[in-house]
């Protein structure tokens, strides 16, 4: 049984996936390459990438360290 979001939700959500996934490629990194310099599983790293997941800040840490970037800038996305 999943969270059922609101559609505003359900499309920060994909922004955010969307700007994970743009970090990723300018890194030249795929989706596996990622997970495992984050200690996540690939199949996480694709479900939020995907806006399926509402990834916690600890994750967002992760993401971020793994890209040698600031969690500030996974977040910048437009509202």
């Amino acid at each position: 049984m999943g969270t059922a979001y609101s559609k505003s939700e359900k499309a920060y959500l994909e922004q955010i996936g969307n700007r994970i996934r743009e970090l990723r490629l300018d890194a030249d990194l795929s989706q596996e390459k990622l997970s495992f310099a984050c200690d996540l599983d690939r199949t996480y790293i694709g479900s939020v990438e995907r806006g399926e997941r509402n990834i916690s800040v600890i994750n967002l840490r992760k993401i971020a360290q793994a890209l040698n970037i600031e969690v500030s800038a996974l977040l910048n996305v437009e509202e």
